[in-house]
């Protein structure tokens, strides 16, 4: 073998032996990374989902506590599936001395909030020996409060936001500007009035007539609620009560729509008695929530536009 041939060979080894340690490094490299990313997003899942089901529990007698944070809706983390659940857990537990609701939700879904209003009434009547408080915090109007009157009793705090007994459901109009736009409106259906409030159309009296009498029967449904739960508590006419205004927590106490003034642990530690709290709220999926939080709640916004809501 020739000098040019042996030095030619001996550089060639070296520079694949180089660029096989490149490649191994490569490997490591990525591997290490992938389990740096997978090491961070663990911590991202256990920081952001927080506990699963009742957590920092002790032995022995306990205030159960159960959270209606947000919008009450089907697939939030104030749905009617989550919060039913959480308060059935609380209520079976043996140590539970009495159940507390801390609202801070400025309502939603009609049909969620009296799920969760009849869901509370029934655990009532299966536990007697366990009272029932809702305790509100920023804001627990409309839904949020159709949920707290299902409680024996109900504390807020002064500046919190409470009432709102009414319904609402929006839409908008676009009839001038489509006709400037120069659009052509084609809807074709079956079934007379399936194009109901269309908002490229004309409002037409008769339809309109007959959703002023569906949120009239859903205000109705509210308004009994709050009697049945509140009862001769309630000081004021029904004209005053039940048209939809806010109240300051400390005019709600005047008006009997709340029983006193309190935080959760105000309420826990001197009206209760029993300090010990123990969260019962179940946590919503981590992988729906991330969702949501890339728009899929503004998704399902846009898809409730026309539904009543009570906020």
């Amino acid at each position: 073998m020739s000098q040019d041939n042996w030095e030619r060979e001996a550089l060639t080894k070296i520079a694949l032996a180089g660029i096989q340690e490149q490649r191994r490094a490569r490997r490591w490299g990525i591997f290490f990374k992938v389990l740096g990313f997978g090491y961070l997003f663990f911590l991202l899942i256990m920081f952001v989902s927080g506990p699963i089901g009742p957590s920092g529990k002790k032995l022995g007698p306990h205030t159960a506590l159960v959270d209606i944070q947000g919008v009450i809706s089907e697939g939030s983390q104030a749905s009617a599936d989550l919060v039913t659940q959480g308060l059935r857990d609380a209520f079976r537990n043996k140590n539970t001395v009495a159940v507390l609701i801390r609202i801070n939700s400025p309502g939603g879904s009609p049909v969620q909030s009296a799920y969760i209003n009849n869901e509370v009434r029934r655990l009532k009547a299966e536990y007697p020996d366990k009272p029932v408080y809702a305790v509100i915090g920023d804001v627990g109007a409309s839904g949020g409060y159709y949920a707290a009157v299902s409680a024996d009793w109900i504390y807020a705090d002064a500046s919190s936001v409470v009432g709102s007994i009414g319904v609402r459901m929006d839409g908008f109009g676009l009839v001038e500007a489509i006709d400037k736009l120069g659009v052509e409106r084609r809807l074709m259906t079956a079934g007379q009035n399936k194009g109901l409030m269309d908002p490229f159309l004309p409002v037409d009296a008769a339809e309109q007539a007959h959703v002023q009498r569906l949120l009239d029967n859903i205000h109705a449904q509210f308004v009994e609620a709050v009697k049945t739960g509140r009862g001769e508590r309630l000081k004021g006419d029904d004209a005053e009560l039940f048209n939809g205004l806010i109240w300051t927590g400390d005019e709600a106490l005047e008006l009997g729509i709340i029983d006193g003034l309190g935080s959760p642990g105000q309420v826990a530690r001197e009206v209760i008695g029993e300090e010990n709290i123990v969260d019962f709220t179940p946590r919503q999926d981590i992988f729906r929530r991330l969702a949501d939080s890339f728009g899929t709640a503004m998704g399902r916004a846009i898809v409730n536009l026309s539904e009543p809501v009570l906020r």
